[in-house]
């Protein structure tokens, strides 16, 4: 255990070192920690060989996720989203159902093990997206302001949106396939999950706020201690839900929410060290994600898996988001490209975990086609990040020339 601990610091410290030049190049940080730890994994050096690390693996994308989520949710600007609301809002509320029936349909006819439930669990799963992989766009100033807000807001909602969709379709599964089992108390349970999720969430973070506040005014923080008290917060409405049988997602989402909205302009200075944990964890979790899961996966992959892979990433993402965004006054370029950039990442990791937990039959086979749908993001959107965003840039400068002309 301590000698990987040691590999993953030690390279968390190294890649640091670099990562401003590496981000300006093809290879994005996942990319970069995923297939180092594929080298590092058994299919390479096996300095990690899975059996001591993944209990580590499945706490570290827990904790990850909710400090994602938190932190994704107190960013949120409302005054951005009442501004640049249309692109956004089409994309959750028309787009997402429709990328979560496309995948619905495509896994029921290529899967034919999968039952009606277990192929929308699978759908769920992989609509949902992850700002952080396509950092390269959003933090990309030459892209249209419209376009970058439209995807941060979308990736920053979505995911927790996407949780309360995959508990229902978890309990139905569920229910359908125990003998005796009600459907209606599966649902019924998870109704109660998400209560005590909201309740937590909103609850802790209520006391939480107002005692930052109050010990803020009063002189009793510091600087140091400042930097942790997000990070506590967050891993806190995660925690005590789950320990109440509640969404631990929900209670970090809802909570993040209020965070933002009751810190207001200090959000950002508050957040700033989380989003650097958050992210060092999340790296982390994607060097083990190669190492372990990967390594361990390549053998049970099938043509199947890859062909439905493929359309997540292309046509039951970017059909839906293209047809949500007609009459928004958007080109044809900025609907394709806004299409392609929602790559998968932690929050379907984390979902695989979730569905593996609560004991879906065929949850092996649904967890196989999520980890080699999420590899493929890593390396299609990661290398396209840079040459699409530059594309369409330039598109819309000689656009804009030209009106102008």
């Amino acid at each position: 255990m301590y000698i990987e601990l040691a590999i993953l610091a030690l390279f968390v410290f190294c890649y640091s070192l670099v990562a401003g030049r590496l981000e300006r190049a093809a290879a994005s940080g996942p990319i970069v920690f995923v297939f180092a730890g594929l080298l590092m994994g058994p299919l390479g050096l096996g300095w990690f060989d899975g059996s001591s690390t993944s209990t580590e693996l499945r706490v570290l994308a827990d904790l990850t996720l909710a400090l994602v989520l938190f932190i994704d949710a107190a960013n949120a600007d409302l005054e951005i989203l009442k501004r640049q609301y249309r692109i956004p809002l089409r994309m959750l509320l028309s787009g997402l159902p429709g990328a979560i029936f496309l995948g619905t349909v495509a896994a029921s006819l290529l899967f034919d093990i999968l039952s009606i439930y277990e192929a929308a669990i699978l759908g769920t799963m992989l609509a949902a997206t992850d700002a952080a992989l396509g950092k390269a766009v959003i933090s990309n100033k030459a892209v249209p302001v419209q376009i970058r807000e439209g995807l941060n807001i979308e990736s920053g909602f979505n995911d927790g949106l996407c949780v309360p969709i995959l508990f229902v379709f978890i309990a139905m599964a569920l229910g359908s396939s125990s003998e005796g089992g009600s459907s209606m108390l599966a649902l019924t349970l998870v109704a109660e999950e998400l209560g005590i999720g909201l309740a937590v969430g909103l609850g802790l973070t209520a006391i939480g706020t107002r005692l930052l506040r109050w010990c803020h005014d009063h002189g009793w923080m510091t600087k140091v201690w400042r930097q942790l008290t997000v990070v506590g917060l967050a891993i806190a409405c995660f925690a005590v839900a789950q320990s109440l049988h509640g969404s631990g997602y929900i209670a970090a989402f809802s909570g993040g929410l209020l965070f933002g909205f009751r810190a207001k302009e200090s959000t950002h200075k508050l957040v700033l060290a989380a989003e650097g944990i958050g992210e060092t964890m999340a790296l982390m979790t994607w060097m083990l994600f190669g190492a372990i899961v990967i390594g361990q996966s390549v053998e049970q992959f099938t043509w199947a898996m890859l062909g439905y892979a493929l359309l997540s990433l292309t046509v039951i993402r970017m059909l839906p988001i293209f047809v949500s965004l007609a009459g928004s006054g958007e080109s044809t370029s900025a609907k394709l490209f806004l299409g392609w950039f929602g790559p998968r990442g932690l929050a379907s990791i984390v979902f695989a975990i979730i569905v593996l937990n609560k004991g879906v039959p065929h949850a092996k086979f649904i967890a196989m086609v999520v980890v080699l749908t999420v590899f493929l993001s890593l390396v299609a959107h990661g290398i396209s990040a840079n040459p699409l965003a530059k594309r369409l840039a330039h598109k819309t400068d000689a656009k804009e020339n030209e009106l102008s002309g």
